[in-house]
């Protein structure tokens, strides 16, 4: 039978030790006792400073796992250590990994012995050329940031070396009522006279379908689940559970349960994205994974946190940016039927040779890790590759070589890359992958929002054979900044809010536009932007970074999207307005709104999703004023008050150390 131990706590951290420690180092004061999930870069790059980059030891005693009888084999399995990473047991080198956001195995069986043994891990985030990422607009933590654990098997069982995966790969499709479930587990040592059973379960537990097979290398499966129930996005995201059973005459000697989903999908230029025969157009937003103060080092909770306001914002997807994430990421996903677009760190600047093997490799370990994985559609490949203006005559090869990797390991899925906004209309990257994302920031980087549709319709006029996606849009809206004529760069929330309103509008009336993925769900850290008076930080975030204010803009999508009433009034930051009379915007899903002032009616308006009332007055002698919306039983109250000027606290003013700038940021990662 397996057995799986979680090693989170008891480890022990160093920033000085020079080589794989042989004994545990209890009374050493070079050594920092941690808990895992754990990253070095918790605060340096968030505040504007350079991350600290450094290869550090992290190690750990534990006792040695080992069957009740028979034969067994002992694996560590490491859910992310960044960026590259060595694995040692008492003192002997047993493997290493290259890539910082995917987890990994190492057979330990024969370097254990009985009694207490040393795990010591290696984690290096320091730059280097045969390791992606190698640039980007984010921290690249260094740490064993999710988790370790052991896994003791028998001599049989299902493989624990298929790129960190767990061996096996589920396909279903519908047929019908019917269900049809396709298996391949793989298992290894396997012995005469065994057998594979998968046996499903639906939701509430019970067992809807079972099969059994002589045991393979390969071993072949066919299950059928009647009437089944589909996955089917946000509103019906059913999912199945199966049972995997390796059986030696009467005896259980491994088992594994994976969750899944039956459903379909197509994709085509004209139509867009259709999900289980109907049209679904992709309404998403980007993702990444750290945390204000907290870095990459989260937990359970805070990946199933994140995704859950995701999905009560009403969205429909979710593009996981620009790495392998944590597995309970991809389980959430799954559970409030959020489309996601997984993706491995090939962007900005494209290697040779070496590097291009690791990429590769990534792109099997994504695969393999999230095969099962009913969310997810689409594998990308690369992200804005052309952004430090690479000229490698390998860049083109090296994505035809990734394409081949989708194909070959999961053709029933869809192979995307996304592309910055400079990228040439006949490039040689347009037809490798299946479909393309756009990453377009029209009303902030360049040009207004108001050429956004002018830039989609030429495009699709111009190949309308593409089947495309906004990979990325959006702007930063930095909370305190505050305009009631907001501009371009003026990082106010009100022209956050405006530049969404207008993407909206324009995906909505453009359906062949197939995903379309808000730059970004959460502010991240971002070490050398100097942006909007903060430090360290990429302000595009429909959330704060330590998750603690919805944006206006955040109520735009909830409009649009969510089912669940609601009204929100915007602007309650905007506490002090320089007119008497004001104008106030109220998003809210219901179809009319009653705004009052001090508990008396102003106006009542029927609208879609965003309701302006104008010339609203407040108190000419400054004192409070009561602004409340009601609609659909919901009501809420903000305070706000005339004052003669802007108040200066609401004005961005930049500074001489204001930048964004890409060439600053490659060199600073090369340090």
């Amino acid at each position: 039978m397996r057995i799986e131990q979680q090693i989170n706590q008891g480890w022990l951290f160093s920033k000085t030790c020079k080589a794989a420690p042989e004994a545990f180092p209890v009374s050493s004061a070079e050594w920092q006792a941690v808990s895992l999930p754990h990253t070095w870069n918790t605060v340096d790059g968030q505040t504007g400073h350079p991350f600290e980059r450094g290869a550090y030891w992290y190690v750990r005693r534990f006792e040695k796992l080992t069957q009740p009888v028979g034969e067994s084999r002992l694996y560590v399995e490491i859910g992310a250590a960044a960026l590259y990473s060595e694995i040692w047991v008492n003192g002997r080198h047993i493997a290493s990994h290259t890539g910082g956001y995917s987890a990994f195995r190492a057979d330990i069986t024969d370097v254990c012995h009985d009694g207490d043994n040393i795990l010591a891990i290696l984690c290096d985030n320091t730059y280097r050329d045969d390791v992606y990422p190698q640039t980007g607009d984010f921290i690249f933590y260094g740490g064993l940031y999710r988790y370790v654990k052991l896994i003791c098997v028998p001599e049989s069982h299902f493989s624990l070396e298929d790129y960190g995966g767990p061996g096996v790969y589920i396909d279903s499709v519908p047929e019908g009522s019917m269900g049809v479930v396709k298996v391949r587990a793989f298992t290894v040592h396997k012995k005469d006279h065994e057998t594979v059973g998968l046996s499903i379960f639906d939701a509430d537990g019970t067992l809807v379908s079972e099969t059994w097979a002589a045991a393979a290398d390969k071993t072949l499966l066919t299950a059928f689940i009647p009437e089944v129930k589909l996955w089917d996005g946000p509103k019906a995201p059913h999912l199945y559970r199966a049972h995997l059973t390796l059986m030696y005459m009467n005896e259980e000697e491994d088992a594994l349960d994976v969750t899944f989903g039956v459903r379909t999908a197509s994709l085509t230029a004209e139509g867009g994205f259709f999900l289980n025969g109907r049209s679904f157009p992709i309404r998403g937003v980007c993702q990444h994974q750290d945390a204000l103060y907290v870095g990459s080092a989260r937990t359970k909770e805070d990946h199933e946190r994140d995704i859950q306001l995701i999905a009560e914002m009403g969205v429909n997807g979710v593009r996981l940016a620009h790495y392998q994430h944590a597995q309970e990421t991809l389980d959430a996903c799954d559970r409030f039927g959020l489309c996601t677009w997984a993706e491995i760190p090939y962007f900005a600047r494209s290697w040779d040779d070496t590097a291009h093997a690791a990429s590769m490799n990534e792109l099997r370990e994504l695969i393999a890790q999230n095969y099962n994985h009913p969310s997810v559609f689409f594998w990308g490949i690369s992200n804005e590759i052309y952004l430090m203006n690479n000229s490698s005559p390998k860049l083109i090869p090296c994505h035809h070589d990734l394409e081949k990797v989708v194909k070959e390991m999961d053709p029933g899925r869809f192979s995307v890359l996304a592309v910055d906004y400079d990228t040439a209309w006949d490039d040689g990257l347009h037809g490798i992958t299946d479909a393309e994302g756009w990453n377009h920031y029209f009303g902030w980087y360049r040009g207004e929002f108001d050429t956004l549709p002018e830039w989609c319709d030429k495009y699709h006029a111009a190949y309308p054979e593409r089947k495309i996606a906004i990979s990325e849009y959006g702007c930063d809206g930095v909370i305190a900044y505050h305009s009631a004529a907001s501009r371009n760069r003026d990082y106010t929330e009100e022209w956050q809010v405006l530049l969404h309103e207008h993407a909206l509008e324009t995906f909505a009336a453009r359906p062949w536009i197939f995903g379309t993925f808000v730059w970004n769900m959460f502010d991240f850290g971002s070490f050398f932007r100097r942006e909007g008076g903060t430090c360290g930080r990429n302000n595009k975030g429909l959330v704060t970074m330590d998750r603690k204010i919805k944006k206006d803009a955040y109520y735009v999508y909830k409009a649009w999207f969510s089912d669940e009433p609601f009204v929100h009034i915007d602007g309650r930051r905007f506490y002090c307005r320089p007119a008497a009379e004001t104008e106030i915007k109220v998003h809210s899903n219901q179809k009319s709104v009653t705004l009052y002032v001090d508990g008396k009616v102003f106006e009542e308006q029927s609208a879609e999703y965003t309701f302006v009332f104008r010339k609203v007055p407040l108190h000419a002698d400054g004192t409070p004023t009561a602004i409340s919306a009601s609609a659909g039983g919901c009501c809420e109250t903000i305070t706000l008050c005339y004052t003669e000027k802007t108040p200066d606290e609401y004005i961005f003013v930049p500074s001489e150390t204001e930048k964004a700038n890409w060439k600053d940021l490659d060199a600073a990662l090369k340090k």
